[in-house]
């Protein structure tokens, strides 16, 4: 059968800025015929992720995700339909999802790196599997209760930056409702703050592109700030750590405004923000979801309740077409999305 896929056209290079240019879109020829433990899955939708900018390149940095190859198939998170199996787990018709999905219009995969789904868990909100209760999810509610030492009646202040990316979204409504009393987003536009304030329960938002973060911090957090969710990195990070308060915890989830730059990860901190560290007494330490899946069935089941109450409200931009995965890709690297990015396959 003639499917459709997206493959590595070109790396960025060391301190690039990824271009649309970087995939390209090809057809190709995939033999239906399955060996034993195989399922043939037709895509329904895929993500794009910050984590997947170290993937471009010839080394990730990192020892959770393998460089993608130049002219293969990129892969990442997907959810699809089961179309034929031969796979004793997988029946014609389950619903599966995967970190590992082709970005293919149709994918042969091992039955060993899906998992079914149940879509009344998101009352049919099938790319929800790759948002609130998925991994995105699972990052924002485990950062915020392995990292965030959030205790109810304590009248902590979060802060959230990236606050209307996919993560950020959910973890700042994850931080109101274990008990923080006041949790104020950093992000990119009007639009955005008007939606984590409005629609999200925020207690105040900061568009860090026209207003003076330092100074709004101020504003938006009298005592101080508690705890920090950190997506960004850099001088937004640096601007809340200055006013954080002694023995407060930073959750550091991802630095997408340093992915482009050749440093290690997590990059490298001044010695004036070092020093207020450790002066403050302030915990900072990276946080890999990866380290607490045994945690994912109950955390998931957890999400899906919220969801499906109401209490978790949850953000998707959502394009259509295999055609637009690059652009999408970029988009969300530039925060040109409002919660998580979806690319939609197929009906």
């Amino acid at each position: 059968m003639q499917v459709q896929r997206v493959v590595l056209n070109s790396r960025p290079g060391t301190n690039g800025v990824p271009v649309p240019e970087n995939f390209r879109v090809e057809e190709t020829t995939l033999t239906p015929d399955l060996k034993d433990g195989e399922v043939l899955v037709r895509t329904l939708y895929l993500s794009v992720d910050p984590y997947m900018r170290c993937r471009m390149n010839e080394d990730t940095g990192v020892d959770y995700a393998a460089p993608w190859q130049l002219c293969e198939s990129v892969d990442g998170g997907g959810v699809g339909v089961v179309q034929s199996s031969r796979c004793s787990t997988y029946s014609e018709g389950d619903v599966v999802t995967s970190f590992n999905w082709p970005w293919q219009t149709h994918a042969v995969m091992k039955g060993s790196v899906l998992q079914k789904v149940d879509s009344q868990l998101v009352d049919g909100h099938l790319s929800y599997f790759l948002g609130a209760v998925g991994m995105t999810g699972l990052t924002a509610l485990l950062g915020i209760r392995e990292k965030g030492h959030v205790t109810k009646g304590a009248n902590q202040t979060m802060v959230v930056s990236g606050a209307a990316g996919a993560c950020g979204s959910i973890a700042g409504q994850i931080g109101r409702m274990d008990g923080c009393v006041r949790v104020v987003g950093i992000c990119g536009s009007d639009e955005k703050c008007k939606a984590l304030v409005d629609d999200l329960g925020f207690s105040a938002a900061i568009n860090y592109r026209t207003e003076d973060v330092s100074a709004k911090l101020k504003e938006c957090c009298p005592d101080g700030i508690d705890v920090y969710f950190d997506n960004v990195g850099g001088d937004i990070s640096d601007a809340v750590i200055t006013q954080m308060n002694k023995d407060s915890h930073v959750i550091l989830c991802g630095q997408i405004s340093q992915y482009n730059k050749d440093v290690p990860y997590p990059p490298p901190l001044s010695e004036e923000i070092q020093g207020t560290l450790q002066k403050k007494n302030i915990t900072r330490e990276r946080f890999t979801v990866l380290n607490y899946m045994h945690k994912a069935d109950a955390s998931l089941y957890e999400l899906s309740q919220g969801v499906r109450s109401g209490h978790v409200k949850v953000l998707e931009t959502v394009v259509n077409g295999i055609e637009k995965m690059g652009d999408a890709f970029c988009s969300m690297m530039k925060g040109g999305n409002v919660g998580k990015q979806i690319i939609k396959i197929s009906e």
